[in-house]
């Protein structure tokens, strides 16, 4: 049996998931799958765990991540492949009031006006805590919590610790308990772009290979617009 290791962040999770049983019936390869975060601190991110030497053929994660994974030397050279993008996006939990966020200023209106912002503490929680919430002079002023995991925050938004949760669609679309308010204004956007890379150390290159060129496929296409993404088939590859 062929074998691969897989090291995901949230952001793609969903429509990996969908599709990855009919890549393990097509070709055979039996993929074991493990999650990290695409950036931030601590023992749960994707760049820690290789650290650690967690045994991992292929990433898949936010462009962001990928780039400070390429600078440490650990991604096999012209291995990425853009497999999606998606928008950032506010979430509230399920049958509560859904708040205005068409604008700058009504986005403003609603992280202030929330109990608890819940972001996940990669890409997108950084984006938003280190520029849009300065820029928009509400810094001090928004009660958020970082959480390591995309799922962790909106887990916390279904729980009802949290009133709003923010981050990107694709971690907030079909997830038990909460909604999808829509994709937040374009002044405090940032389209996060996920790719798929072969880590250096690879013990399974080829099989990597395929899986890579499955997901940039048609074959991936629906699973990863259903997720709330856009695709990006072969545009990253080299």
């Amino acid at each position: 049996m062929e074998k691969l290791t897989v090291m995901i962040s949230g952001g793609f999770s969903l429509a990996y998931r969908q599709v990855l049983p009919e890549f393990e019936r097509a070709t055979g390869v039996a993929v074991t799958t493990l999650s990290g975060a695409s950036q931030g601190t601590g023992p749960k991110t994707i760049k820690s765990q290789l650290e650690q030497g967690v045994d991992v053929d292929v990433v898949i994660l936010s462009k962001e991540g990928l780039d400070e994974l390429t600078a440490a030397g650990r991604i096999a050279k012209g291995s990425e492949a853009e497999l999606a993008s998606v928008p950032l996006g506010a979430a509230v939990r399920q049958g509560s009031a859904k708040p205005d966020i068409g604008s700058v200023e009504a986005f403003k209106r609603a992280v202030l006006g929330a109990r608890l912002v819940a972001l996940p503490a990669s890409t997108s929680g950084i984006f938003l805590k280190k520029e849009v919430f300065p820029r928009l002079g509400i810094a001090g002023k928004v009660s958020s919590k970082l959480f390591a995991r995309g799922i962790e925050a909106t887990g916390a938004l279904a729980a009802g610790e949290a009133d709003l949760a923010l981050g990107p669609v694709s971690e907030q679309v079909h997830q038990p308990g909460i909604e999808l308010v829509g994709a937040l204004p374009d002044d405090v956007q940032l389209i996060q772009v996920f790719t798929a890379a072969i880590v250096k150390t690879a013990h399974n290159p080829e099989q990597a290979k395929k899986l890579i060129g499955f997901l940039v496929s048609d074959q991936a296409k629906t699973a990863i617009e259903k997720a709330g993404m856009q695709p990006l088939g072969h545009r990253g590859q080299h």
